[in-house]
């Protein structure tokens, strides 16, 4: 079970004792408690790597008028809050600093525990940008970024929200399928990365990776800046985590997050996304 840590940056003990694999299946009790906790994914490590193929890395495209503002996209479907996810090989070697952090592929399909729930509502399609430039905003933390969100009639997406714009109903380890790629992302910078709190900036502009696209078509899902969210139903003080991750040999799979930072934490690597409500179904052509 993988949950919220702290990125590979950490001390490498606190790291080790983070990345848990679990290779037994909960009960439900169990499953309950760790979806509230780690986003409710459990990553299990195969013994013996089978031919899993990456899954499908072009976007669906939306057909109909979505009832989202302008930047927006729709993202309608019925989610999995308990997913299973195999890791049938890691990319890094035992004993090495990014051990069970970065997983080669995913067995496919991955293995829905319990029922769906059906989702509904809008995210922006690209990390907000600083004005006049294609680079997203970094240096924000959970407060700014909601009130930035706010100010334009939306809000910091739920990590349910979040994570199943990034999965779609396929519910993909990472955005773009099932095999990593470090090349689809603006990830796995190995080098000239700076310290905890001070960073050297690796941002990429919103158009630098085309290939970082979600099922539901939105962007840089995976790496560019981490973004804020809130954890369904927590209070103050538990409900802030940052997904998706930054530039660094990190996770960067849907259900990862990076919590413990607090609401008023800005780091150069910490960035925006939004969520609003979508219209209602019918009214779609009177919200556009």
């Amino acid at each position: 079970m993988l949950k919220y840590a702290l990125h590979p940056l950490a001390p490498l003990a606190a790291v080790a004792a983070l990345a848990t694999v679990s290779c037994a299946r909960a009960s439900a009790e169990e499953r309950a408690a760790n979806a509230r906790a780690d986003g409710g994914v459990r990553t299990t490590a195969a013994l013996v790597a089978s031919g899993a193929t990456a899954g499908p890395q072009t976007a669906a495209k939306q057909t109909a008028p979505s009832g989202c503002p302008a930047g927006m996209l729709l993202v309608d479907g019925d989610y999995c809050p308990d997913v299973e996810q195999r890791c049938l090989e890691w990319l890094d070697p035992p004993g090495s600093r990014y051990e069970h952090f970065r997983c080669k592929r995913y067995a496919q399909p991955a293995v829905c525990h319990g029922k769906r729930v059906h989702e509904r509502f809008c995210i922006d399609e690209d990390e907000r940008t600083e004005e006049g430039s294609d680079l997203p905003r970094n240096g924000m933390s959970w407060t700014q970024s909601a009130a930035l969100c706010g100010a334009s009639g939306a809000r910091l997406c739920k990590t349910s929200e979040w994570q199943f714009a990034c999965e779609g109903e396929e519910m993909r380890p990472y955005p773009y399928g099932w095999a990593r790629d470090s090349t689809a992302c603006n990830v796995d910078v190995m080098s000239g990365l700076g310290k905890v709190g001070k960073l050297v900036d690796h941002r990429a502009p919103a158009s630098a990776h085309p290939r970082c696209v979600s099922p539901f078509g939105v962007h840089d899902m995976a790496g560019n800046v981490d973004e804020w969210a809130t954890v369904d139903g927590e209070p103050p003080g538990k409900r802030e985590v940052m997904k998706g991750s930054w530039w660094l040999p990190g996770r960067h799979a849907c259900r990862s997050g990076q919590g413990g930072h607090g609401a008023g934490y800005g780091g150069t690597e910490s960035g925006t996304r939004c969520c609003a409500d979508a219209a209602a179904r019918g009214q779609e052509s009177a919200a556009r």
